[in-house]
């Protein structure tokens, strides 16, 4: 995969280059949110994430035996839109750090922030179009196209029902699964679907991988509420708790909000307008007393386990199969 990740982040680098000296700080605050540089745009080496979904868009393309070269632009596109989501999430959710450095709003200003996450989702569309030149039909293409930009849309669908569930105590698990399906799902699906469909036209082989991307992206989910509630902030680059402190309604939440016995008063102390440093530790104790982290992790071994299935309905044995199943187990199971 070393391979892959570099060739992708050639192609990321062409993507996000200023094409004037008069936008240097704008290209340098998408380049500073992928890593590349430091707030004053020197170049520097740092935590630029996993890339996992376009390492999954070009692994689904090589193991439905094509050539992953040609779904560059796509993984490219993948990696864009999931930066451009971040951009906004970080603004939405009031996010003072990301990978350990500040997060771009809290440095140019909510206003550039959003104009940076703007311009990074063009950037994920123009990167379609450099499909035409690695040989994809215009047929291909606008398929392609219209599911990217429907797996988008659910992307900001599922930000939206996230958004909203932050006032609410009457949340069920079904609303979270359709959320996070959106949210977390959608575009993990896409990758390996749109990886897929570059490298076949068998039907069913595009639908497995479509059904694995799915369920790793909602087992994903899922090994993230976890840390965002219990991981390390060495680790994760952010604070403890995160996601109490913000009133998420992530699955480990909604196990203790509808649960008989801590229900009424979990709900209580989320309907606070501000949680305090004692309110945590409350709910942090509620949490574990009705072990809403093993359930949690056991609905995500429940997703991962779908996903393997969908992996073997594709009928794929090579070598980039078994590195999706490894990247898949990697990411369900991230905190143990």
């Amino acid at each position: 995969m070393d391979e892959m990740l570099t060739a992708l982040d050639a192609e990321l680098r062409a993507l996000v280059a200023e094409n004037e000296r008069a936008y240097h700080a704008y290209y340098g605050m998408m380049q500073y949110h992928l890593g590349w540089v430091d707030e004053k745009f020197a170049p520097a080496q740092t935590d630029a994430g996993k890339r996992l979904r376009p390492l999954l868009c070009l692994l689904s393309c090589e193991a439905a035996g094509g050539d992953w070269r040609a779904a560059l632009p796509l993984a490219a596109a993948v990696e864009l839109v999931h930066n451009f989501s971040l951009l906004h999430d970080d603004i939405e959710d009031q996010s003072d750090a990301r990978r350990g450095r500040a997060t771009v709003w809290k440095i140019w200003g909510l206003a550039q922030g959003l104009n940076a996450g703007d311009g990074m989702f063009i950037l994920a569309r123009l990167a379609l179009n450099r499909l035409a030149a690695r040989r994809a039909s215009a047929e291909r293409w606008a398929r392609i196209s219209l599911e990217f930009d429907e797996a988008t849309l659910a992307l900001c669908q599922g930000q939206f029902l996230d958004l909203s569930f932050e006032t609410r105590t009457d949340v069920s698990v079904d609303d979270y699964l359709q959320m996070i399906r959106g949210k977390s799902a959608a575009l993990v699906s896409a990758a390996t679907k749109l990886g897929a469909m570059i490298g076949t036209d068998n039907a069913k082989i595009i639908d497995a991988f479509a059904q694995f991307g799915e369920n790793i992206g909602l087992a994903f989910q899922m090994a993230d509420d976890i840390l965002g509630i219990w991981g390390d902030p060495k680790v994760t680059g952010k604070s403890a708790a995160t996601d109490i402190l913000s009133k998420k309604k992530s699955l480990p939440a909604l196990i203790g909000l509808n649960h008989a016995k801590y229900r009424a008063t979990l709900s209580a102390i989320y309907l606070k307008p501000v949680l305090e440093p004692v309110d945590v530790r409350r709910v942090l104790d509620m949490l574990d007393e009705a072990g809403a982290r093993d359930q949690t992790q056991k609905r995500a071994d429940e997703f991962h386990a779908a996903a393997q299935a969908a992996l073997a309905r594709a009928s794929a044995h090579n070598r980039a199969s078994d590195q999706l199943r490894e990247i898949a187990a990697g990411m369900t199971r991230r905190v143990r």
